[in-house]
C-alpha cells in the first residue's frame, strides 16, 4: 500500500527528525512514569522506619560535611562486596532518604552496614583524629563536632518537608521532634524515652553517643545516624520476599 512507503519519510530530514524525537518521547514516557509510583520500584522490607529526629540531624550533617565524597552506601550484589561488607543494598532501606547516599566512589569503606560495627567511643575517636587508629587514613579531624550543638531547634521543619514527599512522619513525630531528639541523646538511664520508642520503635538506640553529657552536640547526632546504618532491615524478611519472587 501507498502509505506503508517510507520513501516520503526518508527523504524529509525535518519529517523524519520529527519522528524520531516523537518516538523517544513516547519510550521515556513509557520507561520514566511507572518510576514516580514508589510502590512499582521499591519492595517494601519489615524493619525499615524514618530517622529519629536526632538521626535526621546527624544525617544532615553527613551530607553538609560532604562524607558521601568518600565514603558511599551502595553494597552491590557481588560476592567479594558481600563478604566485605554485608548484605548487598535493598531499594527499601534508602526509601526515606532525600537524598539517597548511594553511589560509586569510594575513597573509604562503604558505610551502609557500619552501625553497631564499632563502639560510640571507637567512632567519636575516629571522627575526632582518624589516624589516632587508622593511621593510613587520609580523613580530616572533625573535633569541632564536639564542640557544636546540634541543630535541633528547626528539625521538625525539615520533617515537615519530607513528609510532604512521602516520608511517613505525622503529626505526633513533628510536634515531639525536639523533645524525642533530646530523649534520644540524653538515654533511658536518665529519661522516660517511651514516647520516642513508641513512635519509632523499641530498637531506637537512646544514649549519650559522644560522652560528654552537658551538651547534645553535632558528634551525638552524626554518630547516633552512623550506628543506625544497616541496622533497619530484617534480612529474614528480606530473603523470605526475594524467595517468593
Amino acid at each position: 500500500m501507498k502509505w506503508m512507503k517510507h520513501d516520503k519519510l526518508e527523504r524529509n530530514s525535518l519529517l523524519l527528525s520529527g519522528f524520531i524525537i516523537v518516538t523517544v518521547l513516547i519510550g521515556g514516557i513509557v520507561e520514566i512514569v511507572p518510576l514516580f509510583r514508589q510502590e512499582t520500584v521499591i519492595e517494601p522490607v519489615e524493619g525499615v522506619r524514618p530517622y529519629t529526629p536526632l538521626e535526621l540531624a546527624g544525617y544532615n550533617i553527613y551530607v553538609r560535611e560532604g562524607c558521601y565524597n568518600c565514603h558511599s552506601q551502595q553494597i552491590r550484589p557481588l560476592r567479594d562486596e558481600v563478604v566485605r561488607y554485608g548484605h548487598y543494598s535493598l531499594a527499601a532501606e534508602s526509601m526515606y532518604d532525600h537524598p539517597f547516599q548511594w553511589g560509586s566512589k569510594r575513597t573509604g569503606p562503604d558505610l551502609a552496614r557500619v552501625g553497631g560495627k564499632y563502639s560510640d567511643e571507637w567512632q567519636v575517636a575516629h571522627l575526632k583524629e582518624p589516624r589516632d587508629l587508622v593511621p593510613e587514613s587520609i580523613m580530616p579531624s572533625y573535633e569541632f563536632l564536639l564542640h557544636r550543638a546540634a541543630k535541633l531547634h528547626d528539625i521538625h521543619n525539615h520533617m515537615k518537608s519530607l513528609a510532604a514527599v512521602g516520608v511517613p512522619y505525622g503529626e505526633e513525630h513533628i510536634k515531639m521532634a525536639r523533645k524525642d531528639a533530646t530523649a534520644q541523646a540524653i538515654g533511658e538511664a536518665r529519661t522516660d524515652t517511651s514516647g520516642l520508642q513508641e513512635r519509632y520503635g523499641d530498637n531506637v538506640n537512646a544514649r549519650d553517643f559522644d560522652g560528654n553529657p552537658s551538651m547534645i552536640s553535632e558528634m551525638d547526632a552524626l554518630v547516633a545516624y552512623l550506628q543506625v546504618l544497616g541496622t533497619m532491615v530484617d534480612f529474614e524478611a528480606a530473603k523470605n520476599v526475594e524467595g517468593n519472587e
